[in-house]
């Protein structure tokens, strides 16, 4: 029976994409990946990090997630100019976003139906679909008496 490290998932998974698993990279890997499939701005991601007293400064921390996503480990998810969300679920699949309180929630791929895809641009293929529900609560409607 072996014993696994804390670091051992976080570690194995950045030397898979062929990143220096630095301190940094590490503690964040570890704040990622070993709570299952999240969504997680930079600014939520450096505040655990702080909380865990983890010195990261969060221009790092923001470094840090564009790295993993050129690698492949995580998605990045733009819900509007200046707001990001990076997944760590990189399978085919798209979200909900709720506008009032600021959640992401995945929907399974096979849930989801395009029925035609427009034509690309010659020279050009398909790399990835993003596609983002954005959704509101309903306002109640109060009936004029």
């Amino acid at each position: 029976m072996s014993i696994q490290r804390p670091y051992t998932h976080a570690l194995n998974r950045l030397k898979e994409a062929g990143l220096r698993p630095t301190r940094q990279r590490l503690a964040l890997a570890r704040f990622l990946f070993d709570a299952g499939h999240r969504h997680v701005t930079a600014e939520q991601l450096h505040s655990e990090a702080m909380a865990q007293h983890v010195k990261v400064s969060l221009a790092t921390v923001y470094n840090t997630l564009h790295q993993f996503t050129d690698a492949g480990l995580i998605r990045e998810i733009i819900v509007d100019s200046g707001r990001s969300y990076f997944d760590t679920n990189v399978a085919p699949h798209y979200h909900f976003y709720c506008e009032d309180d600021g959640s992401l929630v995945d929907i399974p791929a096979d849930a989801v139906h395009l029925a035609r895809i427009p034509n690309m641009p010659r020279g050009t293929e398909l790399s990835s679909v993003d596609l983002v529900f954005r959704l509101r609560r309903q306002q109640e409607r109060h009936a004029a008496a």
